[in-house]
């Protein structure tokens, strides 16, 4: 591709989700004289927190529609989706060449809007959010070797009673998917002394730090009879879909914790539940389910067992200078033809 010459104007970048201003004059600085960066944040849905890309829509009056169907209508680059219409994005935004997701597993989120195979160029967020998810695993195998369950309740019982806990140095780990989070997760466990075991479908990529084995799926079920902590940090692919069924969980020692900061297609909710139920398994930390959110009737609500954590694992308050680095990197590789970073590929569905 050749970079893009001062006669063919400025290009049109839709920031389409919200941003604080100091963000977007941060972008509007790097392109110089090369982009139009279109901001109303009135048209968008405000946030909830920081670094919130997933806030309920809002209502937009006749004129408001007008007008943001207008940004859409003239934007060859877009800061995250179409929040109002995401199934009609593609008739909607004729001229759109590139979208910069804000979040990593987009292919669910590509099938919504229509752009499954598309032309339309698309960059997700891969690496952003590493460091707070391989913090949460740490954190949930800490909560569960040194029995928190068992404190909290006996604190709220008022028990005092000597126990003899567990320490994570020496535990076996099996971690599924070694893309950034994954390889983050295997430095950071390793590092306090946990044997990783990890799992990815190839074997023709560098090793990766802090994995002491790597295993392929033929090899799968013959670790994890010896794991004490399985961790899934997977995209949602078809080879990825129900990976841990009812049999591959239960080849599982009953001790063991499954936390899951991936995909809640990659687990057979049901099975796992049960299991947890009858004390077939340890314990589950939660970050990803099958339906977001989760019923008010799941049982995983109850289980003295489970930490339930609302898809917020990966969301820190640095995640939108990380997102914006991102973009504004990959902004400029744009404008200059070159290539971009963390571009989706449609044949692997990540």
């Amino acid at each position: 591709m050749s970079s893009r010459s001062a006669a063919e104007g400025r290009v049109p970048v839709l920031i389409a989700s919200w941003l604080d201003r100091r963000h977007v004059n941060r972008i509007a600085a790097a392109g110089a004289e090369r982009i139009e960066v279109m901001y109303e944040p009135d048209l968008l849905p405000p946030p909830r927190y920081e670094a919130d890309h997933y806030a309920p829509g809002r209502n937009l009056t006749e004129d408001q529609r007008r007008r943001w169907r207008k940004l859409l209508e003239r934007a060859e680059v877009a800061f995250d989706f179409d929040w109002e219409r995401r199934p009609h994005l593609p008739e909607r935004a004729p001229k759109l060449r590139w979208i910069q997701a804000t979040s990593s597993g987009i292919g669910p989120s590509l099938k919504e809007v229509g752009l499954t195979g598309s032309a339309v160029r698309v960059t997700n967020a891969a690496g952003i959010h590493a460091q707070p998810l391989a913090e949460f695993v740490l954190m949930a195998a800490l909560h569960f070797a040194k029995e928190m369950p068992r404190l909290a309740r006996w604190k709220q019982e008022r028990h005092w009673e000597r126990f003899c806990g567990r320490e994570l140095a020496g535990s076996r780990m099996v971690l599924i998917g070694l893309g950034r989070v994954g390889s983050r997760v295997a430095e950071l466990s390793a590092a306090i002394g946990i044997d990783v075991i990890g799992h990815r479908r190839s074997s023709d990529r560098p090793p990766t730090p802090g994995v002491g084995r790597l295993v392929d799926r033929a090899g799968l079920d013959g670790v994890l009879p010896d794991a004490d902590l399985l961790v899934i940090a997977a995209p949602d692919t078809v080879e990825t879909s129900r990976l841990f069924d009812r049999r591959r969980l239960g080849l599982l020692p009953a001790h063991a914790v499954l936390i899951n900061v991936g995909r809640g297609s990659l687990v057979d909710e049901a099975a796992l539940i049960e299991m947890l139920q009858a004390g077939r398994l340890g314990g589950a930390a939660l970050d990803v389910f099958e339906q977001e959110p989760l019923p008010a009737d799941s049982p995983l609500w109850t289980l003295p067992n489970v930490i339930v954590s609302p898809h917020s694992a990966s969301t820190v308050v640095q995640e939108n200078d990380r997102l914006v680095d991102l973009f504004i990197e990959n902004l400029r590789r744009y404008l200059d033809g070159r290539p971009l970073l963390n571009e989706f590929d449609h044949a692997r569905s990540y």
